[in-house]
Order: structure tokens, then sequence, then C-alpha cells
């Protein structure tokens, strides 16, 4: 089956796993006598199941022709009643279906299909999609999987080491945040640097980290110092220096807002 989930399987798949499936208890519980006879009824099936698999791959006729093509469901927000029929599908149950990808208003969705598994994929129409980063013309820092680096309070040496990081930087992380290694359950350390961690004992509230807030707040405030100089001196030339250096720092904290705030 490689990873593929029981309850994505193919009416091919379900057939073929429960064809080797019956095969091996009638010849457990010794129901074909002929042992040599059922494990090789068993490997053709097998090999069968997994020579099919590699054809699928190479050649996507054999492969449509095997688990099925996709049904379109709802093309251009009309629903496609010949195509619910097809797949036996009533009103009420892609209405369901619906529901389950938290869309609860038809005329929401522009697109849907349903997958060789039975499963509905959709798109929604552009004014219904939520916005991003991208459609605001923000940037926003790259977010990598966040590391484990404490499960029942025990430390995971090799998760620190994806992160760049030792035991005496998650030591120092834990006297910060005034609390003891035995009372984690797990401790996660983000793309960022940050240490989250949640407690055996829930009663207890742990600060938020605020390590990249207080970086932005230091920078603004080192520019509001700068400004605040360039207007108190009278000496021309520290003026120039002092407005100069601002607007670069100004530079600086625009760029570094979306990996510090964000």
């Amino acid at each position: 089956m490689g990873k593929r989930q029981l309850a994505k399987m193919t009416p091919f798949n379900f057939i073929s796993y429960t064809i080797i499936s019956i095969l091996v208890a009638l010849i457990s519980t010794n129901i074909i006598k002929n042992l040599a006879f059922g494990f090789i009824s068993l490997g053709v099936w097998i090999l069968f199941t997994i020579g099919l698999d590699y054809l699928c791959l190479a050649s996507k006729l054999i492969h449509d022709w095997v688990y099925g093509k996709e049904t379109i469901l709802i093309k251009n927000g009309k629903v496609m009643e010949e195509n619910l029929s097809q797949v036996r599908f009533t009103g009420e149950e892609l209405l369901r279906e619906l529901r389950s990808k938290n869309v609860f208003n038809l005329m929401d969705v522009e697109f849907a299909l349903m997958e060789s598994t039975g499963e509905i994929n959709l798109l929604l129409k552009s004014d219904k999609t939520p916005i991003t980063s991208h459609d605001l013309g923000k940037q926003v820092s790259p977010q990598s999987e966040s590391q484990t680096v404490i499960l029942d309070g025990n430390i995971i040496d090799e998760a620190l080491t994806n992160r760049e990081l030792n035991r005496g930087w998650l030591n120092t992380q834990l006297e910060s945040l005034g609390v003891s290694l035995d009372n984690i359950f797990i401790g996660q350390v983000d793309s960022s640097g940050d240490l989250y961690v949640d407690l055996f004992e829930d009663s207890i509230q742990i600060p938020k980290p605020q390590v990249k807030e207080l970086i932005y707040a230091n920078l603004e405030k080192a520019q509001a110092d700068l400004l605040s100089f360039a207007l108190e001196t009278e000496n021309q030339k520290a003026k120039d220096m002092y407005s100069n250096d601002a607007q670069k720092l100004q530079n600086i904290v625009k760029k570094l807002e979306p990996y510090l705030l964000h």
C-alpha cells in the first residue's frame, strides 16, 4: 500500500487488498489444503497488483482505466447535475461535503471535483478566498517546521542540532521562563528561534516569547533618539549626521518588520 490511507483507497485497491487478505486467511486456517497452490495464488495476485501499480505510473491511460478519473461536480459556479448522477451523489450529500470543507454557501464555490478516491476538492470564487500577504503586497518572513526539543521532560539533542542550538541555550531559555525541565510536557522551537513550552501543570501561565518584538521596539527607540538628537543640536554637521543615520535605521527597520512582527 505504501503510504496510502485506507480512507482514500480506490475501488481497485480495496478489491485487491481484500482478495489478498482473504487468501492469507484461507491459507492460515488451512481451508486451502494445498499450501503450494495457496502461496502461488497469493504471490500471483500480489505481483499482479504491484505490477499494475507500476504500469499506472508509466501510463496515464492505464491509470485512468484502473483507478478512474476525477469528475467535475461544479463548474463556473453551476452544479453539474448529470455528473452528480454519474457518481450517485445527491444534492444533500454535495452540500454536506462542502460543509466539511467549511463552505456553507453554494454560491461561494467556483469549481469542485470529485477525485477517484471519492474526496471532493473545491476552488472558491475570487472574492471569497482568504486574503493573503501576497494580495496585500506585504512581505512576510519564511517559515519552516518547528523542532520538538523537549518531550516528556527529556531533551532531544538531534532537534536542537537541527536548529543549530545546544543545551546551554535551552537551559538559559528555561531559566528565563522560570520553569523546570521535569515539568515540561512538550517544548518546541520555531523558525524564529522562539521557545514554546507546554507544562504538565496547566495552572502555571507561561509568558509568550517577545524577543522579536523587543528587538523591533529597541530599533524604533534608537531611530526616535537619533531624530531627537538632530532636533536638539545646533551643529549643522551633527544635525545632518543624526538625520542620515535615522533615515538609514528607518530603512533597516522597514526591511526587518516582516521578520520581527509577522
